[in-house]
């Protein structure tokens, strides 16, 4: 089949080349700003539409609105699949770009739970699957584009530019935020001003489909449908074509689940656990993660141009050994840099609590016991706790220092327990680090970049030479939507559940490293070795 497609191929020149990696990019940034901004604002998302007495759930439900986005992305995934494989590459991300940038400006317009009740955070919901349903159609649309006008010996380069894009989309989304507190007063951004950046969608939504408009269907898609070679059916094709099913075992947990995990820890967690448990300066952590993000971008393309030499699954397979080796150091690093005080303190007066049915729940609106409670301020405050394994007594001890919180009502308990621990040496102002300490938190954030490109740089170009092209929209985009939507989605809500029931503010990082683990042996496995090759040159 490959082989009658191609010899009626257009050969694109470089003119046309550079319109379809910068058309592609630019919507590629919009399209994953639209869904970042999201995770961004999600302190303001929380108090808007998920108000909480327990501000531990208020965060696992933004975080959980934020995973529904992701939980729906295979479905957009096989819709968006059949639909480009079926009528074309450009049309398809036309479309999903489109529905993109309408579904974020409609949650710029939600009015807030205090107004309309329950309907606002089933609205923002319902907003959050049309988002997952458009990004499951976008990153497969926009990656075969560019991989099917790109010359094979410069596949992989010109691809890693739309994996460059989907950390441009987190630094746009950053950027506009900044842009918005500057401009805005703080209390008008609170109540108000964090709408703005939701709204400014319509406008990149329109810059977008201006540049996409102006590009010509992927010349691979068009010989498949002059030589009358479209599937008939590519999502049932994907999963009954010879060795199809071992590929897209290899993309799913191979190469996306390293990936996608890497990434949203590295931007994502980074970013919440510096302005959560490091309690850092908002504004100050925008800043050092819009500097990381602008020059990590960068990172990508190094790696994308590399893998045309070395070939696809080296830079991944580095990138997966060296995240095990480095994921918890790299934390760590952070930690103490941003907030050395806590962790000092941590060591030099530990937290022990002991009393009756002794557990935290973060999923409940009031915890059971009163013990459940002292653990869900201390867990509000960031601090690391330990539980008592015999303790009956209603104790909190903080070093050598004892607190009965048994008298403790409502209204006092965590100003009581909170003056306790400022007695011992926890701190619990805003953070803002000396300079030096902001210059080794940026290293240690380029750190993770690197990470982040080593197993993601060259992806694009890896999942379009795995499958055959006349399925190769649903076939790549189904394993790699699967995999970013619920390995990857999933992650904000699950390490802070892990954190919520630990009180170790690293704990969650232990969610990353498993699925690391467990596919950098697929890869290993998994991965084509050699010099990159084009499908029909593959024996699998």
């Amino acid at each position: 089949m490959a082989s009658a497609a191609a010899t009626t191929v257009h050969e694109p020149t470089k003119k046309e080349i550079r319109l379809v990696i910068a058309a592609s990019s630019a919507g590629t940034v919009f399209e994953w700003y639209d869904f970042f901004i999201y995770g961004t604002l999600a302190g303001l998302i929380g108090a808007a539409f998920f108000p909480s007495g327990n501000e531990t759930l208020q965060t696992l439900l933004v975080w959980a609105g934020f995973a529904v986005g992701f939980g729906f992305r295979p479905l957009g995934a096989i819709l968006f699949g059949f639909l480009g494989d079926r009528l074309g590459r450009k049309y398809t991300f036309l479309v999903t770009v489109t529905l993109m940038g309408v579904a974020t400006a409609g949650v710029g317009l939600i009015p807030t739970a205090a107004t309309i009740g329950i309907a606002a955070p089933i609205i923002v919901i319902l907003f959050r699957i049309l988002q997952g349903l458009a990004l499951g159609g976008e990153y497969g649309g926009a990656a075969i584009y560019v991989a099917e006008h790109a010359p094979p010996e410069k596949r992989g380069f010109y691809t890693s530019f739309i994996q460059a894009s989907v950390v441009g989309g987190f630094v746009l989304s950053i950027l506009v935020v900044l842009g918005c507190r500057a401009l805005i007063p703080a209390d008008d951004f609170a109540e108000w001003g964090w709408r703005v950046p939701f709204l400014l969608s319509l406008i990149l939504l329109a810059i977008s489909l201006w540049m996409r408009f102006k590009l010509s269907e992927s010349p691979v898609f068009k010989a498949m449908k002059e030589a009358g070679e479209t599937a008939g059916n590519p999502f049932v094709e994907s999963f009954t074509y010879p060795g199809n099913k071992r590929r897209i075992f290899v993309a799913l947990f191979g190469i996306t689940g390293i990936l996608t995990t890497i990434w949203y820890t590295a931007f994502f967690s980074s970013l919440s656990f510096l302005r959560g448990p490091m309690r850092m300066e908002e504004g100050l952590v925008e800043v050092i993660m819009l500097i990381s993000g602008a020059i990590a971008m960068s990172f990508y393309l190094v790696v994308g141009r590399w893998s045309d030499r070395v070939g696809r699954k080296k830079p991944i397979v580095i990138g997966a050994l060296a995240t095990l080796a480095l994921i918890f150091p790299l934390f760590w690093g952070m930690g103490s840099l941003a907030n050395p005080g806590l962790q000092r303190s941590a060591e030099e007066a530990p937290v022990v609590v002991s009393g009756t049915d002794c557990s935290f729940d973060p999923f409940a609106e009031v915890q059971a016991a009163q013990c459940g409670r002292v653990l869900q301020d201390l867990t509000a405050l960031g601090v690391p706790y330990d539980i008592a394994a015999d303790g009956q007594a209603a104790r909190l001890a903080i070093g050598t220092a004892e607190l009965d919180y048994a008298p403790l009502g409502e209204d006092n308990r965590r100003g009581t327990i909170q003056q306790a621990l400022e007695r011992q040496g926890y701190d619990f102002t805003t953070q803002v680090p000396p300079l030096p300490n902001l210059v080794g938190i940026i290293a240690l954030l380029l750190g993770f970049g690197v990470l982040s490109a080593l197993t993601y740089g060259s992806v694009a170009a890896l999942l379009a030479e795995m499958f055959p092209p006349q399925i190769r929209y649903s076939s790549l985009s189904i394993p790699y939507h699967i995999g970013a939507g619920y390995l990857g989605g999933f992650l904000p809500l699950i390490a802070g559940y892990i954190v919520a029931r630990t009180g170790d503010v690293y704990s969650g990082l232990w969610y990353t490293w498993a699925v690391v683990a467990f596919g950098v042996l697929v890869a290993w496995w998994g991965i084509p070795e050699g010099p990159p090759r084009d499908f029909e040159d593959d024996p699998a």
